[in-house]
């Protein structure tokens, strides 16, 4: 049997499954080791972390700049032997110290399971695939057979997936089972160049006679969009094994979802479907729904947050009365659900035995809807399962007008859509594409305007297309009107500016320049508290405590790139830098679901 040499000092018998005492009464070896060799045995476990056959340096916090900084961490690598799992997370490694690394796992072909979330910390985006492509070779090099890769937490970009793409064409990714890269701002290239790789592992190792078995598949929050999600959906019509799928945040409308619910249908093993906060409207929900029907192992879907309002949510009740026998939870929070169809949802629970948990929170139920939901799952003896529903939104009364004008909406969705398509691929400007409304028209009824914008309109409920309608001149207008000398409508105002940034060309130079505007005219006026402002700013942001009870704000993603851009002008005072700093880089909940954005102000901030 193999044994862990060097200073964990352990015999291969106390790395089993028993509890420590077990082993040690197990073997008799108690009564006779000193209480002060016992006392290293424990510091030495405490040390290493082992468990079963892993090596951990989780949460260490080391800064691995330079080869020199490396050789603990590799000399531990090397002298374990029998190694099958290495955990790295909660530390920041450079490509120097990467390579030092890499060398150890060399001769590591056991290594089966790589934890390599949020490992790069502060490093620059271009430095990230260099030390990827280390590792991956030397896996390569080993004769490694991975069953789990995380790189969750990562800020590589669509750059860093090249780094790891040889990785998962080889043969040490045949076995892959899960493959986790949630928060690492792939985008939309990084989405096709995982799939591509992905397609490509699959071709080669059915080639060899075992085809690649991919069970667990997470990247939520890349900014994979449409384009990305189709490309990931042809992958995973391929493999056909998955089991779980997580794809929260990542802006994909009904074109991506229908693909992916294509892809889903060759997935008959499929438990676990988590699509949060993505954009299904009606037509998005009945693909979806129809691959439902079809899926027999399913116990959780999330598609909370994902719009798919009223008729997409009859076609998904449709899909759970007549199938999903082992569903055990169902997320339909914030879709813009109205009553009827909502207790339609309820009314093909029945005979869901297993059903855990129904999330309708955050729907336009009203009162009397929320009673009869009650009722309704009271009747079937599951009164239980029924989430909070503190944030519906009250009936809306306008149900049947607003029902026919989903289709509308939908429409000019398509023709956003593909407005936005052809002017990225450089087939003609937005601003001349004829609508496919007006094109469509027979009669002369004229395509009404949408209704105009004010700045106190866009403070109080601002999204990004009110912002652009404020006309070219809305950084002024904003300016204009905004108190300088109330410090906290100064950060509220730069709160709901940046809440609406968007990496659209269009988006973002308009939050920048109203930024800009608001921001210059408050630093440089005489009566302008700025350390009261940033640490208003951080409260805010949730970054800072306050012995007040103040709200955070939900999304941190928009304000940390409106900070990346604001920290860079001549009118931010640089004395504000190192406080900024210390908050962004200290571990908070908060900034875990936006570590690209946060990556992007870290690297600005240690370069000012």
């Amino acid at each position: 049997m193999n044994q862990p040499k060097g200073n964990l000092g352990l015999s291969a018998k106390f790395t089993s499954v028993l509890p420590l005492n077990q082993q040690f009464l197990e073997v008799g070896e108690v009564e006779k080791m000193a209480s002060e060799d016992i006392t290293k045995l424990v510091e030495s476990l405490a040390k290493a972390q082992v468990g079963g056959r892993q090596l951990s340096f989780k949460g260490k916090s080391l800064k691995l700049n330079t080869a020199e900084d490396a050789k603990e961490v590799s000399k531990e690598i090397e002298e374990f032997d029998g190694l099958e799992a290495l955990r790295l997370e909660g530390n920041t490694v450079g490509v120097e110290a990467a390579k030092v690394i890499a060398k150890a796992l060399e001769k590591k072909a056991e290594l089966k399971r790589c934890h390599w979330s949020d490992m790069f910390t502060g490093r620059l985006r271009s430095e990230i695939p260099f030390a990827l492509t280390a590792l991956g070779e030397a896996l390569i090099t080993a004769g490694s057979q991975l069953v789990e890769l995380d790189l969750s937490d990562n800020a590589f970009g669509p750059d860093g997936v090249r780094g790891f793409e040889a990785l998962l064409k080889s043969p040490a990714c045949f076995t892959l089972q899960e493959l986790k890269l949630n928060n690492c701002g792939m985008g939309i290239g990084g989405g096709k160049i995982l799939a591509a790789a992905l397609k490509e592992c699959h071709r080669k190792s059915s080639a060899m006679g075992k085809p690649l078995a991919l069970k667990v598949f997470v990247a939520g929050r890349n900014r994979l969009e449409n384009d990305g999600a189709t490309a990931l959906a042809e992958a995973f019509g391929l493999i056909g094994t998955l089991e779980e799928v997580h794809m929260p945040q990542n802006g994909i409308n009904h074109p991506g979802i229908t693909a992916l619910a294509q892809a889903f249908a060759a997935n008959p093993l499929l438990r676990v479907i988590n699509l949060n906060d993505n954009t299904f409207t009606e037509k998005g929900a009945v693909a979806m729904a129809e691959t439902l029907k079809t899926l027999r192992q399913v116990e959780v879907i999330n598609f909370g947050d994902c719009l798919v309002r009223s008729k997409g949510a009859i076609a998904i009740a449709e899909a759970v009365k007549e199938g999903l026998p082992k569903l055990k939870e169902l997320n339909l929070s914030f879709c813009e659900i109205k009553r009827d169809a909502a207790l339609t949802i309820a009314e093909a629970t029945e005979d869901k035995s297993e059903l855990e948990k129904l999330d309708l929170n955050g729907n336009a139920l009203g009162e009397e809807g929320c009673e009869q939901l009650q009722e309704i799952l009271e009747g079937f003896n599951m009164a239980d399962v029924l989430g909070s529903l503190s944030d519906d939104e009250g009936e809306d009364e306008g149900e049947d007008e607003d029902d026919e004008g989903e289709d509308e909406d939908d429409e000019g969705e398509d023709e956003e859509e593909e407005q936005q398509q052809l002017q990225e691929r450089g087939q003609g400007e937005q601003e001349s594409l004829p609508s496919k409304k007006i094109l469509d028209s027979h009669d002369s009824t004229p395509v009404s305007s949408p209704p105009p914008v004010d700045v106190a309109t866009f403070l109080a409920f601002p999204s990004p297309e009110k912002l652009l309608r404020l006309g070219p001149k809305c950084s002024v207008l904003i300016a204009q009107q905004a108190d300088t000398s109330d410090m906290e409508k100064v950060v509220m105002a730069l709160l709901k500016i940046s809440s609406v940034f968007k990496d659209e060309t269009t988006v973002k130079t308009a939050v920048h320049e109203t930024t800009d505007a608001l921001m210059r005219k408050a630093f440089t006026s005489a009566t302008f508290n700025s350390d009261a402002f940033i640490t208003s700013l951080l409260i805010h942001m949730g970054l800072l405590k306050s012995e007040e009870k103040i709200k955070a704000v939900p999304s941190l993603y928009g304000p940390l790139m409106t900070l990346n851009h604001m920290v860079q002008q001549d009118y931010f005072p640089k004395s504000l830098a190192p406080v900024l700093l210390a908050f962004v880089t200290k571990p908070n909940r908060a900034l875990d679901s936006c570590s690209f954005a946060r990556h992007m102000l870290l690297q600005t901030l240690h370069q000012l």
